[in-house]
């Protein structure tokens, strides 16, 4: 991988992560366009790497209040109201992981099914952005758009783990899809982006453990210093893609998002059929 596309694959793997667009998608789509052969497996988990490490700075205090909450239920003592709601908030993170956690290897293997044909998944991203983003135009406008994030139980951590399950298929986007089943359940745009957020934590160590096994388990070089500079430009461009998306989500609601989804599927579709 030469320069630009090192910076070219990062830049988008740490823009679209956290934005309800599809960042695999996006992954695989990018390099189809520019000519680029798709990247290896070592640099997706680099850049993922990345982003990793720009939610968990940016929510390090909201992690650490969930962590000492959450030890000090387990081992007895008394909380505050407040960090009570910290704990619950950890659980619930907790609780809507399980799903991927259970469905996350029998979906991988649709997946590399998919990725076997280009024309199949090219199609499969068009179908998949384009539908979600329907759905989540549709939650966008028919939630109430009351609650906060503290305000999730276990049902709802649940139904949003379930949604995420289904973001191993390209286009689905898994900030898109929880952040439709936040706003279903009545979270606010924001809430449904900050628990959406909360949960891409321990979602990305999953999947970065499956992937770094198969890393481990292949016998290609390695390029450390590529996955360097891929890892520290998705953290930057990540970090401030949540910040700026968490200002402004309240303010410009999930319409532009939708509509990009619904150029972009149309592209796809128009590519591939023409």
């Amino acid at each position: 991988m030469d320069s630009t596309e090192i910076t070219l694959l990062a830049f988008v793997q740490g823009f679209t992560e956290f934005l309800p667009i599809s960042s695999s998608a996006h992954l695989i789509l990018t390099p189809l366009l520019f000519g680029y052969e798709l990247q290896d497996l070592s640099f997706d988990v680099a850049v993922h790497l990345g982003t990793l490490l720009a939610v968990v700075l940016y929510f390090r205090r909201d992690l650490a209040n969930m962590a000492l909450a959450m030890a000090a239920g387990l081992g007895g003592g008394t909380n505050s109201p407040e960090r009570r709601k910290d704990a619950r908030l950890g659980w619930m993170v907790i609780i809507a992981t399980l799903p991927i956690v259970v469905l996350g290897l029998p979906l991988k293997n649709v997946l590399e099914v998919l990725r076997t044909d280009d024309t199949v998944l090219a199609l499969v991203i068009a179908c998949t952005t384009i539908g979600f983003g329907l759905l989540l135009w549709y939650a966008d406008v028919r939630g109430s758009r009351r609650m906060d994030e503290y305000a999730v139980n276990w049902v709802a951590a649940l139904i949003i783990g379930l949604f995420q399950a289904i973001a191993i298929i390209p286009g689905t986007s898994r900030s898109g899809i929880t952040m439709t089943a936040g706003l279903f359940i009545g979270l606010t745009r924001e809430a449904a982006s900050r628990f959406s957020f909360l949960l891409a934590i321990p979602t990305i160590v999953l999947a970065g453990a499956v992937a770094t096994k198969d890393l481990l388990d292949a016998t290609s070089p390695v390029d450390w210093g590529s996955l360097g500079i891929g890892a520290t430009i998705s953290f930057v461009v990540a970090f401030l893609t949540i910040h700026f998306f968490l200002r402004f989500i309240e303010r410009v609601s999930m319409l532009p998002f939708v509509l990009y989804r619904l150029l972009l599927g149309a592209v796809i579709l128009w590519l591939v059929l023409m």
